[in-house]
């Protein structure tokens, strides 16, 4: 268990030529969506960085530099977020995200590839790495988990029902409301969440870069009951996966995180993972990469450059 392999990297550190400006471009995903992906390097072994709910491939502008001169380094804004597709068919649960995880791998010809993945970017990356362990060169879990924290769940289903369709008159009062929901994050990384996650109206204001059916707009909502069978159904698939993932997996966890708890961490690291190892990341809660993005680097690093 520990750090990945060094020769799960590219062979010299100096392979790659990053990018200052993350190239953008878009890849067909599963059921005909297109994805919207930026690229920072194009040489050396493949790392697709994943973004949670809500969040789009900007989150990773400030660790993605770190690693692009190492690897090949992409992140994909999943469907209904960022400037990817919206599916009309409202399939926006994990093994959706996974199936396009999946075309997306194929589409770029990644023989292997290693995934950095946060929130429901981790899950998805769970199911994907449990249906094809081959493909797997590494995975890094970033404050994700096969059972969810009910603080941190109820955190979520709060916000997401006071605020089904927001709207605002100007990206400062957006940023305004990011600061209330990301109380740890730094300044610089609230901005630039504002600047990219949202769009101009026709009314002159702005709105989320995100599916409001994401958020339940305009769907069915489902019963207590349902959402609990589904739940539990969905952990049960997730605790499985885990166990058929092979290759170097680090779990890394908010010290404060109020989604993964200290208990379900462990067991994913030291338990259930076969080759697994855990890093709490201090001064950070859920959002790891936005609170402490120092402490976020340098655990990860260790790990995917083999320097720990």
């Amino acid at each position: 268990m520990g750090a990945m392999e060094p020769a799960s990297r590219s062979d010299s550190r100096a392979a790659t030529s990053p990018k200052s400006t993350p190239k953008a471009s878009r890849v067909e995903a599963a059921d005909g969506l297109s994805l919207h992906v930026l690229e920072w390097s194009d040489e050396g072994v493949p790392m697709l960085l994943v973004h949670g709910f809500g969040n789009e491939a900007h989150i990773w502008d400030d660790f993605a530099p770190h690693v692009a001169p190492y690897y090949r380094v992409s992140a994909v804004d999943l469907r209904g977020h960022g400037d990817s597709d919206w599916d009309p068919d409202f399939r926006y649960d994990t093994p959706d995200h996974a199936r396009d995880l999946a075309a997306l791998v194929k589409r770029q010809g990644f023989e292997r590839v290693v995934l950095v993945a946060h929130s429901l970017g981790g899950r998805a990356a769970m199911l994907f790495a449990g249906e094809h362990p081959e493909r797997l060169a590494g995975l890094v879990i970033v404050d994700s988990a096969p059972e969810i924290d009910p603080r941190g769940s109820l955190r979520i289903r709060s916000d997401v029902e006071t605020h089904r369709e927001p709207r605002f008159e100007s990206v400062a009062e957006f940023e305004r409301m990011l600061a209330h929901n990301y109380p740890a994050a730094r300044a610089s990384a609230i901005k630039r969440m504002a600047t990219h996650g949202l769009r101009e109206d026709e009314r002159g204001g702005f709105v989320l870069k995100m599916d409001p059916a994401l958020r339940g707009a305009g769907r069915r909502t489902p019963t207590p009951e349902e959402m609990a069978e589904h739940e539990k159904e969905s952990t049960r698939a997730l605790w499985a996966a885990l166990e058929r993932i092979t290759c170097p997996t680090l779990v890394v966890r908010g010290a404060a995180s109020d989604i993964v708890s200290a208990d379900v961490a462990d067991r994913m690291a030291d338990d259930v993972l076969q080759n697994g190892s855990l890093a709490v990341v201090p001064r950070a809660g859920h959002s790891v990469m936005t609170d402490n993005p120092e402490g976020f680097r340098d655990a990860v690093c260790s790990f995917v450059l083999g320097d720990g």
